[in-house]
């Protein structure tokens, strides 16, 4: 790669004074633009050295790639003028020119409350479907599999009883969230939380009733008569009563001192939040909460499959704005009042949207004759169709158009069918076409054909257009000038640099890694904090930030190890290095120390990136089946093409 020549064709598309800010990581250019509809992308994306790009948090990222993106950043601040800046200041400089908008800081609180709850709501949601595939009739016989198997019914009981927890308790999961996320001490939120599900207090789901029936038992506070009403299922009483915490606790710390404080904070933010929330804050939130849940249920009574055709074909524009950011805490609120709701019929139709964007995906993968186009097309169809649709909608769907609105319409259409049908989720999971797990066992065969319906009509009319009218879009790619030096590509085994749990790159939630822009590899969830060389080799790249090393194997395999995400924000913080640039590295040998459980402290995903950036040299690049992995234990294979199609490469 000419460094100076790339440099030169990214300014070009961009415009020289363009460039409100420029930073680097790992992967690629970090810019702040002045006029985003200023930039040449059809000139970035035909650019064989530009391996992607997209626009996030205020932030233009052009992905260059390890061992050149600092080059190409050099030479770029060189020819601009710009002066050099971090991660950090870019952030800095991107949030400082966006507009505050109040609606999306709310929705990012709500993300941030809920994001960290969803896995026990998922893990509970699939065993309470797993107990209605028991127990439920007519689903493969006329009776249910435990009458038909009565030795299954204490396993039925079992998983429905471990199934209940999650929402039977979720004032204590949403306590703990909601209130480190408003700066108060979590295990107070959590306290809170066990305050309001109490087992003498009359259950949350029978308050309605009991009510009605004159059997509600009071507290008498000075003549105030208290209903002894537990908040079992309930939302929007536990957010704002984590809020009032914190804001309690944070009034205190600030006004008591010393001893005083750790002795006597916790004990006045508790009994006045406390206080509030059974006479004041409780009682309306719930009424509130109440017709929230009986207007949401109203309203797809009323509007039926029509109502589910317009979300449908609306949801992936939600998507595009954030606003489904809301979407965790409504269905929490509809899973929690099962009984009364039914379930949630948010979950089908994002399901359909997802199928619908993954079809179209794959429909330009068929349909385009770009190599490049293919990489990324391939990829992004498969996440989507698993239900990560980000590469695909940013990626591809959004810049070509057309394959975006053939999705929406497939998602409607299939949404409508959906409504016809009555379908609806019982649980949280994966919005995909493994979907089914979550779905009422009764509609699972109609959830089905609607995602046959929503990747048909999808796939279908976004290839016959595409085929029409991109035409011969092969990739313009100059040869490299020739020179003396020549890499041989073998067979290789690259080893785990860290220990943890495997897992695809397509799990991770980065759009460059997920949609494997920069290569093929897979990914660890740390559970140990050293980092080790994965093979023999030499260091190719390293960084002050100590977030990423770069190693060209003795093999010819390039690879990019990637400590967490966004982590180069840290600049060095949590991180130790051992290496430097040029050293020569073994097998086992330690590159490093990164603290993992400063990240997940701190809020920074710690997953490592292990990423053979050379991926192209390769007949195939394969994650082996391993699942809990130590570091110097075989992770990734690598695979020489055949004898007659193995092409030098030059450097």
């Amino acid at each position: 790669m000419n460094h100076q020549e790339v440099a030169d064709r990214v300014l070009n598309a961009i415009g020289k004074n363009n460039i409100q800010a420029a930073a680097h990581c790992a992967t690629r250019l970090r810019l702040v633009i002045k006029d985003e509809s200023k930039i040449d992308q059809q000139a970035l994306d035909d650019d064989a050295d530009v391996k992607g790009t997209f626009e996030t948090n205020g932030q233009y990222q052009i992905i260059i790639g390890p061992g050149d993106v600092d080059k190409v950043y050099d030479a770029l601040i060189a020819k601009t003028g710009l002066k050099e800046a971090t991660p950090d200041d870019i952030k800095a400089v991107a949030a400082a020119g966006q507009k505050k908008n109040p609606l999306m800081d709310f929705l990012k609180v709500l993300s941030d409350i809920f994001i960290p709850i969803v896995p026990a709501l998922v893990a509970g949601g699939l065993l309470m479907a797993l107990n209605n595939v028991l127990t439920a009739e007519h689903l493969f016989m006329a009776k249910s599999v435990v009458e038909v198997y009565p030795g299954l019914k204490g396993i039925a009981e079992m998983i429905n009883a471990m199934a209940s927890a999650p929402f039977t308790f979720l004032p204590i999961l949403l306590g703990f969230s909601a209130t480190k996320r408003f700066g108060g001490n979590p295990y107070l939120g959590a306290t809170m939380g066990m305050i309001m599900v109490l087992p003498s207090l009359v259950n949350g789901y029978s308050v309605a009733t009991t009510m009605a029936a004159g059997k509600m038992v009071y507290w008498n506070v000075f003549g105030l008569h208290v209903a002894q009403a537990g908040y079992q299922g309930q939302v929007l009483p536990v957010l704002a009563v984590a809020y009032i915490l914190a804001t309690l606790e944070k009034f205190f710390h600030k006004h008591i001192k010393g001893a005083f404080d750790f002795t006597f904070t916790p004990m006045f933010a508790i009994v006045i939040t406390g206080f509030l929330t059974f006479t004041i804050v409780g009682p309306v939130l719930r009424t509130v909460s109440d017709a929230l849940t009986n207007g949401l249920v109203g309203l797809y009574n009323t509007t039926g499959w029509i109502g589910m055709g317009i979300f449908g074909l609306l949801y992936s524009a939600i998507v595009i704005t954030g606003l489904h950011q809301t979407f965790p805490a409504i269905e929490t609120q509809l899973l929690a009042n099962v009984a009364k709701t039914g379930g949630s019929f948010i979950f089908p139709v994002a399901s359909m949207a997802n199928i619908g964007q993954g079809a179209a995906t794959l429909a330009i993968f068929f349909a385009t004759k770009s190599q490049k186009q293919k990489a990324l097309t391939s990829s992004a169809g498969v996440s989507a169709l698993l239900g990560i649709t980000e590469p695909a909608i940013f990626g591809v769907n959004l810049k070509m158009k057309f394959p975006f609105v053939f999705a929406a319409i497939a998602s409607g259409i299939a949404s409508a069918f959906l409504g016809l049908f009555h379908v609806l989720s019982v649980a949280m999971g994966p919005a995909s076409v493994i979907g089914f797990i979550s779905i009422a066992s009764k509609s699972i065969p109609a959830f089905m054909i609607s995602a046959v319906i929503s990747f048909v009509v999808a796939f279908i009319p976004t290839f016959i257009y595409a085929k029409r009218t991109l035409g011969d879009d092969r990739d313009q790619v100059k040869s490299p000038a020739p020179t003396s030096t020549v890499i041989n590509v073998n067979d290789e085994i690259i080893s785990a640099p860290v220990t943890g749990t495997s897992e695809s790159l397509k799990q991770v939630n980065d759009q460059v890694f997920s949609a494997e822009i920069m290569g093929k590899g897979a990914a660890i969830v740390p559970s140990a904090d050293q980092v080790v060389a994965p093979a023999d080799g030499v260091i190719t790249v390293t960084y002050d930030s100590h977030h990423a090393y770069g190693i060209k194997t003795t093999a010819g395999a390039e690879i990019l190890i990637h400590l967490g995400l966004d982590t180069v924000n840290l600049n060095g913080e949590h991180f130790t290095t051992n290496v430097q640039k040029g050293d020569t590295v073994h097998q086992g040998d330690l590159l490093g120390t990164f603290d993992v459980a400063a990240l997940k402290a701190t809020n920074y995903d710690p997953t490592v990136m292990l990423v053979v950036t050379n991926t192209a040299n390769y007949a195939n690049v394969e994650r082996l089946k391993v699942t809990n992995v130590q570091a110097g234990e075989q992770l990734v294979a690598l695979t020489e093409p055949a004898a007659s199609s193995v092409a030098a490469t030059t450097v």
